[in-house]
């Protein structure tokens, strides 16, 4: 009968050079890629999968050797073990460990450089190291980022929770992508104690109960038709600019950063694309006639690629400029934000156009998962008639 085990020699492990997996017995196997490097290979089934541990290089671990590593991972099955998960797990331990000296702002700083390029704007990294800085650093200290528990999460967030809910909750949301991290990489295990939903939430008090609500400062609607005569007697790129942003219910970031290839002007249609979208997700705007008209208006003094050019050479506006338009105007009782909620103030109040039109005209998503599944149009048609009435109120 042929041998179950002990199948392959020195001599045949030596010698042989084709790809391929050649069993031993036993669950181990002489592993040789198609670049000619020879491992050691145990393979095994685990709740009905097929699984496999390397167990090393030819060169370091002999045929012996090899056996009896494969003996062993065999005895931790038979007692019900999992062999490679066992391994991991003491890497892990061992990662953990060793990391004693890598702090919570160490992560903290290699995390903000790992996803820098994937935030929408330099700010936002700044946001977070601030923050950061500000309230989590001088609380967790130098401790070891594995020694970070719920009670020294608490202490951060405790005396902001009630007095600056937002800043808290975003904070919250950092120290937890941090740990994550800190967790993937080995620096800590176990259970993220920033974590909020069946944790957190049950020691803070609700956002909703603490958290006043700050609506940016609007102008109110009916004073809109003269605030735009005053507007258009401004010179400069920044009154265009806010004009458009008024008649397009947009945000300042979509305004300023808007280039030529973005407009069908004969179509009168802006197609903001969805990496400078807040939802991530491409927006159709309709131009009514006063705003196709200001675009154009535009074109015929076309500086760069923006369509509201900075001051700065190949520059777009600043994203301060609007704002300090209206303090020039004397008008520091109003935000440019708030024109949307004029906007939709108007909408609402004095108009029969639809709830989910006036919502689709300042690109709010839908909130509700079962009625978002079925909106698959962006109702530009009737968008396009909303807009043209917006822009007759406001001349």
């Amino acid at each position: 009968m042929p041998r179950a085990n002990n199948k392959l020699s020195q001599l045949t492990v030596t010698r042989t050079t084709k790809p391929g997996l050649y069993a031993d017995g036993g669950n181990l196997y002489l592993q040789i890629t198609t670049a000619g490097v020879k491992s050691w290979l145990f393979r095994y089934m685990r709740n009905g999968k097929p699984r496999g541990m390397g167990l090393g290089p030819v060169h370091t671990i002999g045929l012996a050797e090899a056996r009896v590593l494969a003996l062993d991972c065999r005895r931790q099955l038979l007692a019900g073990t999992d062999p490679l998960d066992a391994r991991n797990a003491e890497r892990a331990a061992k990662r953990v460990a060793e990391s004693n000296d890598v702090t919570f702002q160490h992560c903290a700083e290699k995390y903000i450089e790992a996803h820098r390029a994937g935030w929408k704007n330099a700010k936002h990294a700044d946001q977070w190291a601030n923050t950061l800085a500000t309230y989590a650093y001088p609380v967790f200290d130098s401790r070891p980022v594995s020694t970070i528990d719920t009670a020294l999460v608490m202490r951060v967030l405790e005396p902001i929770w009630t007095t600056k809910t937002e800043t808290a909750s975003r904070l919250r949301g950092r120290i937890e992508s941090v740990l994550d991290w800190a967790t993937v990489r080995g620096y800590r295990s176990g259970e993220n104690p920033a974590r909020l939903k069946g944790h957190l939430d049950t020691l803070l008090p609700k956002r909703s109960r603490v958290q006043k609500v700050e609506h940016h400062p609007a102008l109110p609607y009916a004073d809109l038709p003269e605030f735009i005569k005053t507007l258009r007697l401004e010179p400069g790129v920044a009154a265009f600019a806010l004009e458009f942003l008024i008649l397009t219910a947009t945000r300042t970031n979509e305004v300023i950063g808007a280039t030529w290839q973005e407009f069908d002007l004969d179509e009168g249609i802006w197609t903001i694309p969805a990496e400078r979208m807040k939802m991530r997700k491409e927006h159709r705007v309709p131009l009514s006639m006063r705003a196709n008209a200001l675009v154009k208006a535009q074109k015929e003094v076309k500086q760069n690629d923006y369509v509201f050019p900075g001051a700065r050479k190949g520059k777009p506006l600043s994203n301060m400029a609007m704002l300090k338009l209206l303090e020039r105007m004397k008008r520091d009782d109003i935000t440019v934000h708030g024109f949307r909620s004029t906007f939709r103030d108007w909408a609402g109040e004095t108009t029969h156009y639809p709830r989910e039109v006036c919502e689709a005209a300042l690109a709010h998503g839908i909130k509700d998962k079962a009625e978002a599944a079925y909106a698959r149009g962006d109702l530009f048609a009737k968008r396009a008639v909303l807009m043209q009435d917006w822009a007759n109120f406001c001349a």
